[in-house]
């Protein structure tokens, strides 16, 4: 489920979003049961003959096509409909699309249907409707997406989400489908390493630094050399809305949040600063690897692998699942687990852990003013909001990628123990969208059947326990405010990038902090919270 908010923040720098969820297609919550994939007696001749649709080729998907219609899913609904898309893929990492989707608006050379994440264009979605990038669709939702109507009509509260604050809907969402995949990322421990140590799994700031001081100094992997790296924080982390690593034990989040119905901004808080100053005692006293500031995830998979690593946050599949395939073997003994996200208290909840939204607002899919038939398009992109449409973009094709077993989807060996050694992911994405996202509503099992091993099911319960009820909805802004704001964070970002390093490695004194604060209030940080205010309560209105 990808990636950090850090990087939206530098593009639109819009606020931190939370929540999170999904919902079950196929486990406790379908989406659609009973709707039909279209509207009775729809014919081939009432989906589109062809269109063009933008999209990002994800990296599982590349590794084995150059197109998505070489995906199962695709060609099955080429099948159902006769509709042949032109998909177009922008290449590069995600500033280079990011440029290219700009210069494809800017010139006005647009395709059919463009799949991005809304909130990531200047100055959001209500000024694409308004420049005349996208249309507004909720007239055509009406006439000709039964399976989506009803979806909104069952779920209010993601109608309210996917709206503008004018009301118009402006793309058809991707939808995680139940709460269990709103969680997969958060602090991770070697178990045999806390064994050879005598300690118990730590919940609180002080039981983690006894357990990192253990580690440095107890030789836990055994090797009779002092190499072991207690903690990898990673600086990338550090400002990342979304993860909410470590923060979040000091009750306030990072960047902009919430507290009783007022916008907080949390580098500026007093808790902010005792967080620094743990962190940077921790740099000092050899708990926190001394490449923190330049690792990347290269470097933190060579120093798991290589043993030598504690503590590091990470995620179900990719950290946990990850590691124990590729350890098991060459360390007798090696488990992962997750710990709880940390409290300053023994026995508080968490006030916030890595939360991702419900409609995260990525993968979503607009239609643009040079679709000649938008129509048409609106119900081909329905079809995946009913059930035979549920089914084909999150398991893919009966009895070649998935099997019924007491009457739930369950993936075969193709995609579990694929035969060309492709990843669980890999394998996935030959055969439908549900390890990337796109148009539709992502079923639980999809997620939950990546999780080979106990320890990866227990981490998605581990880090689920925490408040959450710090972290800002997904909100639009006023071209204007967009404007103001993007320019007030893009200064405020390099600047806090460059000093919250500086504050935990000590090149900066801790007692610079007011001076920090100051500068921020410079950089005009009262009035980026003013914005996020206004935005917050025409969101709460809605």
């Amino acid at each position: 489920m990808k990636k950090a908010y850090g990087k939206k923040a530098k593009i639109i720098t819009l606020s931190t979003v939370l929540m999170a969820t999904v919902m079950a297609g196929c486990s406790s919550e379908k989406p659609q049961e009973g709707a039909t994939a279209a509207p009775s007696g729809t014919s081939a001749s009432a989906y589109p003959k062809a269109f063009s649709y933008w999209a990002e080729l994800d990296g599982d998907s590349a590794i084995s096509m150059k197109n998505f219609n070489e995906n199962a899913a695709y060609k099955e609904m080429e099948k159902i409909t006769g509709t042949k898309v032109d998909f177009k893929h922008p290449t590069g990492g995600s500033t280079q699309i990011q440029e290219q989707f700009n210069l494809m608006v800017a010139s006005r050379n647009l395709p059919d249907a463009v799949q991005t994440n809304w909130f990531n264009v200047a100055r959001g979605p209500q000024s694409a409707i308004e420049d005349g990038t996208i249309i507004r669709l909720n007239d055509l939702i009406d006439k000709h997406a039964p399976n989506f109507k009803k979806y909104l009509s069952e779920h209010p509260d993601i109608a309210s989400m996917i709206k503008t604050d004018k009301g118009d809907i402006y793309a058809f969402p991707f939808i995680r489908g139940d709460d269990k995949i709103k969680v997969y990322y958060g602090p991770v421990i070697r178990k045999d390493w806390l064994d050879k140590v005598g300690l118990e799994a730590p919940t609180t700031i002080d039981e983690w630094e006894k357990v990192l001081i253990a580690f440095r100094d107890k030789d836990p992997n055994g090797n009779g050399k002092k190499d072991e790296i207690p903690f990898l924080l990673e600086a990338s982390t550090v400002r990342n809305d979304l993860l909410n690593a470590m923060i979040g034990a000091w009750g306030i989040l990072d960047k902009f949040y919430q507290k009783d119905g007022k916008i907080q901004y949390g580098e500026m808080q007093p808790e902010f600063k005792d967080f620094l100053t743990t962190m940077n005692r921790w740099y000092k006293d050899g708990l926190i690897d001394k490449d923190f500031a330049a690792v990347d995830g290269k470097l933190k998979d060579a120093k798991t692998s290589n043993n030598q690593l504690g503590v590091l946050y990470g995620y179900s599949s990719g950290t946990i699942g990850k590691f124990t395939d590729l350890m098991k073997d060459s360390v007798p003994g090696f488990k992962m687990i997750a710990l709880p996200n940390p409290t300053l208290k023994k026995g508080d909840t968490p006030a916030a852990g890595m939360i991702s939204p419900t409609y995260p607002g990525e993968h979503s899919v607009a239609i643009t003013t040079a679709a000649k038939e938008p129509e048409k398009i609106v119900k081909w992109l329905d079809y995946a909001y009913g059930q035979e449409g549920h089914m084909l973009f999150n398991f893919g094709i009966k009895g070649q990628s998935y099997e019924l077993v007491n009457g739930k989807p369950v993936y075969t060996d193709t995609i579990k123990a694929n035969p060309n050694k492709l990843t669980f992911k890999q394998a996935q994405s030959q055969f439908m969208r549900s390890q990337y996202g796109g148009p539709f509503v992502q079923d639980v099992e999809s997620f939950l059947q990546q999780m080979k091993y106990p320890e990866q099911l227990d981490s998605l319960d581990i880090w689920s326990k925490a408040k959450n009820q710090l972290q800002l909805p997904l909100m639009t802004l006023t071209a204007d405010e967009s404007k103001k704001l993007a320019s007030i964070m893009n200064d405020i970002n390099t600047f806090s990038d460059e000093m919250i390093v500086k504050f935990i490695m000590g090149a900066e004194p801790i007692d610079n902090f007011p001076q920090y604060v100051e500068k921020l209030k410079k950089f005009g940080i009262e009035d980026a919270i003013k914005i996020q205010q206004s935005a917050f309560d025409r969101y709460s209105k809605r």
